[in-house]
């Protein structure tokens, strides 16, 4: 059995709404970047007193691996991992290079996800033998296009954010000396190795590119299966992108493991968590689910996906409301071990994101935005079966996760010297159009809806 053949057409008037888009971000960007001053926000951040206590509480709980090291040692490592945390020690320029950086940073990672979720969507969906989400995966097929777009420019911009945004790579950490940082230098092979600590670290740009390299390369061979097999039919095609599936998530469950720790728990370098890996990839996951979720919703209203009728629709809307309750799960294991154990090197990461403004604000945000709206919005059934719900509750998610990732690399960065505004949201918008224009325009160049794909009979017919 098989589907209508449909075609997806990026119109010129989207295409132009996107580009509109991209140009307001790029403005409200500009104009945060030009009027924004670290004036700003103290105000935001409250009195002075507070700002400077909240310093003094990032000095004296310091992170760190070494819970046996000397007080003396951990007061120095503060001071120097936060040592622009005080009022007053920025220069305006300073302060604000270090904010557009650590955004520019913020939305590679974020959007990079989402691209890599979508591969990771079709390959469980091959691997579990799926049949029902076979009308709309062709859309985090396209998804997945955004790889090597968000690969080039995460290699290229961590050359440029580098010192500012990754406190591991001042050489001066790792010889002895006024800088000389115990900790980081036993770390520094997970960065450096096999060469000197504080050179070149080659072993973190293997592994970035590595990883990317890795993802397109799979991206590549099961998109060429999944598009010779609208042409030849059969189960042949089908079962080599299995194969392919299956090998990719072996890959994908160690690579954006240590893709976690690199791009993200390695900006808090004296900080570490066991559960980074689980929580990033638990973020990505609920992000990219919703992205599918809001690109089938407009595309069906749009008339498209004349294949996915209600119970598709209630099905995506599942794994939205599961796995938003899955990330809660990690959120909450991650923080009640580490409020629970109440070590000082662990705690100072939640400390300084529950008091120092605009963290404390999106950290409460991140469990309304990200579980308890879900949870309510999304809890009957009834809810879960319209794409005028799934519209509401999927850029919701989105932007909750969006702030999510704010709120796990812009602190690390910033320290005290936090801001949030037209800098943040307009990078949104600039990554935001342009994740869309690219996944759009690969949409466009293959049939929206697989032709003789040999589980499509149980996709037509799915009823739940």
């Amino acid at each position: 059995m098989a589907a209508e053949e449909e075609k997806y057409i990026f119109k010129s008037n989207t295409k132009s709404w996107l580009i509109g888009i991209g140009i307001l971000g790029a403005v409200l960007f500009a104009l945060g970047a030009i009027f924004g001053s670290p004036g700003e926000h103290h105000e935001a951040a409250g009195d002075e007193g507070e700002h400077h206590a909240t310093a003094e509480v990032s000095k004296s709980l310091v992170a760190s691996a070494d819970v046996a090291a000397e007080p003396q040692q951990h007061e120095e490592a503060a001071a120097k991992e936060g040592e622009h945390a005080e009022a007053g020690e920025h220069h305006g320029s300073s302060w604000v290079v270090k904010r557009i950086f650590a955004s520019l940073w913020h939305n590679t990672v974020f959007f990079a996800g989402i691209g890599i979720i979508g591969l990771f969507w079709v390959a469980i969906q091959f691997a579990a033998q799926a049949g029902w989400s076979t009308p709309f995966n062709r859309i985090p097929l396209a998804m997945g296009s955004w790889i090597p777009i968000a690969g080039v420019t995460m290699l290229v911009l961590w050359f440029v954010v580098k010192g500012d945004v990754f406190h591991w790579t001042d050489s001066s950490l790792y010889h002895e000396g006024e800088h000389f940082d115990k900790i980081l230098n036993g770390k520094a092979a997970m960065w450096y190795w096999p060469l000197a600590n504080g050179s070149f670290p080659i072993f973190f740009i293997i592994r970035l590119i590595l990883f990317f390299g890795l993802w397109y390369m799979f991206l590549i061979k099961i998109r060429k299966e999944i598009l010779a097999e609208d042409i030849n039919g059969g189960v042949g095609h089908w079962l080599t992108a299995r194969k392919l599936s299956a090998i990719f998530l072996v890959i994908f469950a160690v690579s954006s493991s240590i893709a976690a720790w690199d791009w993200v728990m390695s900006i808090d370098p004296h900080w570490f968590s066991t559960m980074m890996g689980w929580y990033v990839f638990a973020s990505w996951w609920v992000t990219g689910i919703a992205t599918i979720a809001l690109m089938v919703a407009f595309l069906k209203d749009a008339g498209y996906l004349k294949a996915v009728n209600a119970n598709h629709l209630h099905d995506i809307g599942k794994f939205m409301f599961a796995f938003s309750i899955f990330w809660t799960y990690i959120w909450f294991d991650q923080f009640m071990l580490i409020y629970y154990a109440n070590i000082p090197e662990e705690t100072i990461y939640f400390i300084q994101r529950k008091t120092v403004a605009p963290w404390n604000t999106v950290f409460y945000a991140n469990l309304i935005l990200n579980f308890v709206l879900p949870f309510l919005l999304l809890m009957t059934r009834d809810a879960k079966r319209f794409t005028s719900t799934l519209k509401v509750v999927a850029p919701i998610i989105i932007f909750g996760h969006w702030l999510d990732f704010y709120n796990m690399i812009t602190p690390g960065v910033m320290k005290t010297e936090g801001a949030f505004g037209l800098v943040e949201l307009g990078l949104f918008l600039v990554f935001g159009a342009a994740f869309l224009f690219v996944t759009l325009t690969a949409l466009a160049r293959y049939p929206l809806v697989a032709q003789k794909h040999p589980m499509m009979g149980e996709a037509l017919n799915h009823h739940i």
